[in-house]
């Protein structure tokens, strides 16, 4: 079995700006470290999310963040806007974040490529 992976080409690093294929590359390879993080607010989180990303609102993200990240991992992340994600990308960078990337498209793009999301059903 290791002598397949040597066949597959790995996936590209994280760059500054990604595209959900380029993720959903490193996601099929099957690199663990990395963190998606769904900046919006918790509705709409809910509503529907990139599979295995997690919730991190802009309003907390800095503190939930440092209390449960280390420095090093790769991190996407995603927004309602590009534009939201990279002040997300930002606060995280000035915050000692080194390998920070924005999804390009967020949730949108993902599904739009046709790839999974998740739903959080609200119990009664």
């Amino acid at each position: 079995m290791h002598r397949l992976f040597g066949l597959i080409p790995k996936p590209s690093p994280i760059r500054p700006r990604s595209r959900v294929y380029d993720l959903k590359e490193r996601l099929d390879w099957g690199e663990p470290a990395l963190t998606i993080i769904d900046t919006r607010v918790r509705d709409s989180f809910h509503e529907s999310h990139v599979t295995g990303a997690i919730s991190m609102p802009a309003d907390s993200l800095i503190d939930q963040a440092l209390a449960s990240l280390e420095f090093e991992r790769d991190l996407y992340i995603y927004a309602d806007t590009d534009e939201e994600a990279a002040v997300a990308v930002q606060q995280l960078k000035s915050a000692g974040y080194r390998n920070v990337s924005i999804l390009r498209g967020g949730v949108a793009a993902w599904k739009a490529a046709g790839f999974p999301v998740e739903v959080v059903y609200a119990v009664a």
